[in-house]
């Protein structure tokens, strides 16, 4: 899975407002549509106060967070999939991301026109989600014809293997006609793996971001509608006020954005939740590299085994593996020292075979 998100959603939900706080990197924001035309992508560091916590005790030359990647994908609408809009151009921007972080208008403000006239996010999702699904639904038939030919194929591998395919497709076919996202179909491993090939957007993750004004921050009508979709879904749901964001994006030091937020009543911005969603819902997670040198945040994907976290950090790691001294950061947090921790045998040596977990602190022997 890639490790970006694309942010979409119908012309003016917000969705460039709240990728401009995300990023602190101005996208184009206007109160008409398809102002956003080429995607933007931002680089965003993932929130972490373990990373902190492990500086207070290890204390570094410089501190590197985790990060992920957002793209703002342009405003789709109906008819995308058929052109509209310039659906097909903003359709294979979707196809490149990992996960698809779908922005709704949850606030009413007869100022921001919306695109149908009225605010109705359950009609908004629906809206994108059958556009979605009939993009799909073209690769789906072009893949159909193309396995019926391949059935004549002389090489018998390319035939069995359109034999088998077929039937998965003509069941993609119907759900997808029906409006039924991929991802909420049941495939064998091998039927996956022939699937995931067409790279269809309605098989990647989803989450809901709702858009409100700072009246909404506690849910509204609107607010519980989306929930509910997304809860059929299996989704995420995440609640923000995207102006307020803005405001919060703007201040220029740590220190003032916590003294807005504790004045507006918030333990952590919605833009926070927002990320850590979204890296846990992409499967990634953190390990820790600590020295006086530098405290680094490493990002895996979740059930990765040692050799393969130690290629995050370079190839050589990954080829020369030896083993890895791996502590956790409670175990840091809570014996204040790693002599402390060595002394209370919370080091261990483990192998390639070793799962890392979320939160271990690790350092690496390799020999190349």
């Amino acid at each position: 899975m890639g490790l970006n998100c694309g942010i979409v959603g119908l012309p003016n939900v917000g969705k460039s407002t709240i990728f401009s706080a995300l990023t602190s990197a101005p996208a184009e924001a206007a109160n008409y549509p398809f102002c956003t035309i080429d995607p933007n992508v931002g680089i965003v560091n993932v929130p972490d106060k373990r990373l902190k916590k492990i500086s207070e005790i290890i204390v570094p030359a410089k501190e590197i967070p985790a990060i992920v990647e957002f793209v703002d994908i342009a405003g789709l609408v109906k008819g995308a999939s058929q052109g509209e809009g310039l659906g097909n151009q903003f359709l294979s921007h979707i196809r490149q991301v990992g996960m698809i972080v779908h922005v709704v208008r949850c606030f009413d403000n007869e100022d921001i026109t919306h695109v149908s006239g009225q605010i109705d996010p359950a009609s908004d999702i629906e809206t994108i989600n059958i556009e979605l699904a009939l993009a799909d639904l073209s690769t789906v038939e072009k893949r159909i014809e193309k396995s019926a030919k391949q059935l004549r194929s002389p090489d018998k591998d390319i035939s069995k293997n359109a034999k088998t395919m077929i039937p998965v497709l003509e069941m993609l076919k119907e759900s997808l006609g029906q409006g039924i996202p991929a991802r909420a179909l049941e495939f064998t491993d091998d039927q996956l793996e022939g699937v995931q090939e067409l790279q269809l957007i309605t098989m990647k993750k989803q989450m809901f971001v709702c858009n409100v004004d700072e009246n909404g921050l506690g849910g509204n009508t609107y607010v519980d509608k989306v929930r509910e979709i997304a809860d059929a879904d299996g989704a995420e749901t995440v609640v923000i006020c995207g102006a307020l964001e803005a405001d919060i994006a703007a201040l220029e030091t740590d220190e003032e954005k916590q003294e807005f937020l504790e004045e507006a009543g918030l333990e952590e911005s919605g833009l926070s939740k927002l990320i850590h969603k979204a890296y846990a819902s992409l499967g990634l997670r953190t390990y820790f590299t600590a020295g006086t040198d530098e405290n680094r945040a490493w990002t895996f994907n979740d059930g990765a085994l040692a050799p393969e976290a130690a290629g995050v950090i370079h190839t050589d790691f990954q080829k020369g593996f030896i083993k890895a001294e791996v502590y956790h950061c409670d175990d840091l947090f809570e014996l204040g020292s790693e002599a402390a921790i060595r002394k209370a045998g919370k080091l261990r040596q483990e192998g390639k075979t070793y799962v890392v977990q979320d939160g271990d602190i690790m350092h690496f022997k390799f020999n190349v």
